[in-house]
Order: C-alpha cells, then sequence, then structure tokens
C-alpha cells in the first residue's frame, strides 16, 4: 500500500486537533487580508474557533452570496487575499461568471494527493485533456502532475483525431479529463488502428459509474475519480478501497441541514461545506451548493480521514411556487419555530396545473393544533399558503431533499 504522505493514515483525533488548531491563524488571516472576512467576521473572536461547535456558528459562504459580492467588487467580492501581480498567477473565470485566483504555490489546488492514490508517479507522461481556457480544471491536473514529477501534454478538449495521432506518436502511459471523453478517444483510437499506452486514469467533471469504471478497466485501463471545485480545489478523492471517497487532508469538511448552517447527523445527507487553509483565497465555511454524506467508519485502504459517498446531486432547491421564490432556508425557519419536529420536505405539486404545497414533517407529538401552527408559520415565512402532513420520524428519504418539486406541465 503507498500513501501520498503519513498525514493520511495518523489517527483520528490527531488529525482533528492539528486542524482545529490551525483554524484560529487561518480566521485571523481571512480577517485581516480579505475585506468581506473582515466584515463577516468581524464580531468572531478567532481564538475560540477551535472546535466543530464553534465553527457550526458561523456563516456559510454560498455561491450565490460570492457572485453577488463579485459583482459589486470586482474581481474576488472581498474574499481573495491577493491582488494582480506575482502573488496571483493566474485567474479563471467559472459559470456566472465566477472569478477564482490561482497563487504561485506548487500543487496549488492539492490535487497531487487524488492522482497519487490514482497511481499516478514521477515519470507518467499525463495527457491531460480538461480545458485549459477560461475555468481552472486543466491547471489543476497540470500543477498535480507537476508536484508529482509527472510530465504533460497540455491536450485540451476537442480535436478527437489530432489528439488520438498524439496518443499514437507520444505513448502517454496516463489520462487526466472527463470520463467521457476517455471513452471518446479509446472509441476513436480503436477506429483508427491505434492501440493507447493508457494504464490508468484520473477523471471528473462527470458521473462516474461503476458500470463505465470496469468497462475501461476491460480495456487495461484503471481509472479513478476526485470530487474538486474551482474554488476549493480537492475535496476527497476515490482509492483502491473504491468505498466511498476519502477527504483531503488540508480542509475541514461539514454536511449541512441545506438552506441553513447546522450540521446534520452523521449519514444524513446534505451540503457540503469546507473551510481551506489556502491563504491566498482563505474561504472559511465555503457553501459548496453540492449534496453528499459522510460513510461510517475509515476506510479499508487503511487512510483514516473521514469518506464522502461523492456528489448526490444540488442542495439548491429553490422553486418558485405562484411567483413566489420558496428556499430550503425558509423551511429550516418553519421547522425551527416549532421544537416538536424533526426533518421536514416541501413537496410541491400542480394538479389542474395549480401549485400546490405540503409541508411532510416528521414528529412523534403531531395534533391539528400543531399542524395548524405549522401552516400559519409556512403562511408568514414564504408568503403563501401550505398544507401540513405528520410522519414517524426516519421515514422521510434520506436524500438531502427540502423542496421536492414534482410538477408536471403535460
Amino acid at each position: 500500500m503507498s500513501y501520498y504522505d503519513a498525514r493520511e493514515t495518523r489517527d483520528p483525533a490527531a488529525r482533528e486537533q492539528d486542524l482545529f488548531a490551525r483554524l484560529p491563524a487561518q480566521i485571523a488571516h481571512a480577517r485581516t487580508h480579505a475585506p468581506a472576512f473582515a466584515r463577516l467576521l468581524a464580531d468572531i473572536d478567532p481564538g475560540a474557533v477551535t472546535g466543530r461547535e464553534a465553527l457550526a456558528r458561523l456563516p456559510v459562504i454560498r455561491k450565490s452570496e460570492l457572485l453577488e459580492a463579485q459583482k459589486a467588487a470586482r474581481p474576488f467580492g472581498g474574499f481573495a487575499a491577493v491582488g494582480w501581480g506575482a502573488s496571483c498567477r493566474r485567474v479563471f473565470a467559472s459559470p456566472g461568471p465566477l472569478y477564482e485566483p490561482e497563487g504561485s504555490r506548487a500543487d496549488y489546488y492539492r490535487m497531487a494527493r487524488a492522482f497519487h492514490a490514482a497511481g499516478f508517479r514521477a515519470g507518467d507522461l499525463v495527457h491531460n485533456t480538461f480545458s485549459y481556457h477560461f475555468t481552472p480544471a486543466g491547471s489543476m491536473m497540470e500543477t498535480a502532475a507537476h508536484a508529482l514529477g509527472c510530465t504533460v501534454f497540455p491536450a485540451g478538449v476537442g480535436q478527437t483525431e489530432q489528439q488520438v495521432a498524439a496518443i499514437a506518436d507520444l505513448a502517454p502511459n496516463a489520462y487526466a479529463g472527463t470520463p467521457s471523453f476517455l471513452r471518446i478517444l479509446l472509441d476513436k483510437a480503436a477506429e483508427l488502428g491505434v492501440k493507447p499506452a493508457f494504464t490508468k486514469a484520473f477523471v471528473s467533471g462527470e458521473a462516474f459509474p461503476p458500470s463505465l469504471r470496469d468497462a475501461f478497466a476491460a480495456r487495461g485501463v484503471a481509472a479513478f475519480q476526485a470530487y474538486a471545485t474551482a474554488d476549493i480545489g480537492l475535496i476527497a478523492y476515490e482509492t483502491e478501497a473504491r468505498e466511498g471517497m476519502v477527504v483531503d487532508e488540508d480542509i475541514i469538511l461539514e454536511i449541512v441541514r441545506p438552506g441553513t448552517g447546522d450540521p446534520v447527523a452523521p449519514g444524513e445527507v446534505g451540503e457540503v461545506v469546507v473551510t481551506t487553509f489556502n491563504p491566498d483565497y482563505p474561504l472559511i465555511r465555503f457553501g459548496t451548493g453540492d449534496l453528499s454524506a459522510l460513510l461510517p467508519g475509515a476506510s479499508p485502504c487503511g487512510r483514516t480521514n473521514l469518506r464522502i459517498k461523492g456528489w448526490m446531486g444540488r442542495a439548491d432547491q429553490t422553486a418558485k411556487v405562484k411567483g413566489m421564490f420558496v428556499h430550503p432556508g425558509q423551511i429550516a425557519d418553519v421547522v425551527r419555530r416549532h421544537p416538536q419536529l424533526g426533518r421536514a420536505r416541501l413537496v410541491v405539486e400542480n394538479p389542474d396545473l395549480t401549485d400546490r404545497m405540503t409541508l411532510h414533517c416528521e414528529t412523534q407529538a403531531g395534533s391539528d393544533a400543531l399542524a395548524a401552527a405549522v401552516a400559519t408559520s409556512i403562511r408568514e415565512l414564504t408568503k403563501l399558503r401550505g398544507e401540513v402532513v405528520f410522519c414517524a420520524p426516519g421515514t422521510l428519504p434520506n436524500d438531502g431533499k427540502v423542496i421536492d418539486d414534482r410538477r408536471t406541465y403535460e
């Protein structure tokens, strides 16, 4: 068994202690050097944030807020601690547009750990098909490969026949890109009578079901996936155990109820919230908008960090009902008003093409009086009428949905 470094197998309690020993300095750094955090965390004592309970009291910064902040204060909305110059080597644009800085440190996105788990080693030639334009994906993979001592062919996307020609000429043994484009390249190579030298692949950016993984293995390519974002870099990565994804060593990961900053119970699906130790872009409690859940226990591969199930959908479940937007946070506020309630899910339907909302609530104390009180809260907080249905604790699906929009328009 080969590990990237000794931190991957350390005692979980020691890891937790180390992360939260580092956190106060990162919060202080963000407040001092990133104007947005100076405002958002003005009343926070960094030295007091030394555990998960204290961290959970800080605000969650979601992509929608980051986008609005950037529109008001270009380029980074006050969330970055760097400006133009040597400290900001590149700047990228993700859909929105949302701009992200890339600092000058080696392996800036911390992807080398995931590449190592996928079998990439010094001396490999990596055929990198992630885009080098606008978004940071190409650079994320290239900087990781360089950190491991690999050589990179910056193929980018498209030009399939030219890519196959380069594969025939250079014989790269490693691939980085989306799984769908790897399949396209393998199929095109077979059509042109070229046998690629790929034996390993690092894939991301799309769903990667076991059936596709097995299809690649049958063609001699061992492919592994990771979960990363342009804002954060590496969040979690797959290992040879193939049981969920192991969380990166240099982030603090939380799973919260969508629309809130409240951590969910272990195993419950919720939004992935990440705190980084990146000094250039010090995002504290950044809501990715992605759904996942923690897996119990440690990975059979020997790595001891937390594991998540991987990407399970999007947390932004905002619905427009009768011309009004209804947000997951409003449903959370309804639940907070009534301590008798557990989890809740708002189901939106349109029988006879008329919008109807029904809040399904887990409780052991359902009554007509409670239903009336909850209905009043729905009306006050959403400005819309909604019915209330009670169900037993633990009976709502564990899929992270707070708003389930079931409307059809046929």
